[in-house]
């Protein structure tokens, strides 16, 4: 069983507007999102400070206990609203996350606290699977000792890295993780969109 929860609680400087409901080819990019993934999750949530801007959805939103504390204060956020033991989390602002992909990360939960994928050498967090209460009970741990990075508690859970030559056998060009956080970015998107 699992919880998908889309992020959507950055501050978005650099888009100058809140990133999730940005137009992108006619709609929200958060709905770009939540249609490719709604099929795959038993339920899903939106973490956000701004529920009422998201409510025309019709998906349920949580706001973070601290807003502002950070990305990893907005995963435990979305880690205790989620009902199912396993939670996909995905950031609002990467309109070309695919599916395939996160079936492969899903795959793996049952072995697993945390799934993440590899791209450019970089750890993916908002865009992984995560068990909940290991990994609540770990986050809690590191925010109590002020440690703040998305990825600190991954070597105290079960973690479980999906390398980046896994990934590209469903996403040659790493799509799934471009993530638009300017309005050059989003522009780019859109050219993205209109090639197919």
């Amino acid at each position: 069983m699992l919880s998908i929860a889309v992020q959507a609680g950055g501050r978005s400087s650099r888009m100058g507007q809140d990133k999730g409901l940005v137009s992108l080819a006619g709609k929200a990019m958060i709905e770009h999102v939540l249609e490719k993934v709604r099929p795959l999750g038993d339920d899903l949530l939106i973490t956000t400070n701004n529920g009422v801007n998201y409510s025309y959805l019709n998906v349920p939103t949580v706001a973070d206990a601290v807003p502002g504390a950070g990305a990893l204060e907005g995963l435990l956020t979305a880690l205790e609203a989620a009902t199912q033991d396993f939670v996909l989390v995905v950031a609002c602002d990467m309109p070309f996350v695919n599916p395939d992909l996160l079936s492969v990360l899903i795959a793996e939960k049952d072995k697993f606290d945390v799934i993440v994928p590899r791209w450019e050498g970089r750890l993916q967090p908002l865009h992984a699977v995560y068990r909940r209460e290991p990994c609540m009970t770990a986050i809690k741990t590191q925010l109590a000792n002020n440690n703040k990075r998305v990825i600190s508690f991954f070597e105290h859970v079960r973690t479980h890295i999906v390398e980046e030559n896994i990934v590209a056998q469903v996403d040659p060009q790493g799509r799934s993780f471009h993530n638009i956080n300017t309005p050059q970015e989003l522009l780019e998107a859109e050219e993205l969109l209109d090639r197919g």
